[in-house]
């Protein structure tokens, strides 16, 4: 089994997954043409595409977007974000999929009206990715220069080639991770989905 292989091993194997991914491949690729600060691809085209490969389902099979986040927090208006939004819709219009891009140094100006909850500032793109409804979101890849993938994966792989869904209870409220996990379970019905803590 890949969750007990040695960590480094685990990475491989996380790349070689996504690799057979080839919206997800050429999503990262455009992503890194853009320059975005502390950017990754992240959450679900990641662990989906891992589920996919261990429930040999196509590679992209019921990935609803691919995540962009980025970090800028030298202009926090809504006009920044979207110029960048804008030019996102340019870079991936023959895509075969929603591509999805957010300023993750926004966030606390509009958590809290969409999930009721305050949400702090974040710091970085990590900071964002930490805070994720499930620990078995919290991925994120990007390329750097000289084609180096940079992999953020701060509960490691385990879960995710385990198909095991774990709450994240440091943000999102309880609503958000259910339902997350319910429209998860419905499309990848092997998975084990953890329940919230009650204590």
């Amino acid at each position: 089994m890949i969750s007990q292989l040695p960590v480094d091993e685990q990475l491989d194997a996380f790349r070689e997954v996504l690799s057979r991914n080839e919206v997800l491949t050429e999503v990262l690729t455009r992503s890194a043409s853009m320059g975005l600060p502390g950017w990754y691809l992240t959450a679900g085209c990641l662990f989906q595409t891992v589920w996919n490969a261990v429930t040999n389902r196509t590679a992209d099979a019921g990935i609803k977007d691919y995540d962009l986040f980025y970090f800028d927090a030298t202009d926090l208006s809504w006009a920044a974000e979207d110029t960048v939004i804008q030019s996102a819709k340019q870079v991936f219009a023959d895509v075969p999929a929603e591509v999805e891009i957010r300023n993750e140094a926004r966030v606390h100006l509009w958590y809290e009206e969409k999930f009721g909850t305050p949400c702090p500032a974040h710091t970085c793109t990590e900071d964002a990715i930490d805070s994720f409804a499930a620990t078995t979101s919290c991925l994120g890849v990007r390329l750097e220069p000289g084609g180096r993938w940079r992999v953020y994966a701060p509960h490691g792989f385990s879960d995710v080639f385990n198909l095991v869904v774990r709450p994240n209870p440091v943000l999102a409220p309880r609503a958000v991770y259910e339902a997350k996990a319910g429209r998860w379970l419905r499309q990848w019905p092997e998975l084990t989905v953890l329940p919230w803590p009650t204590a």
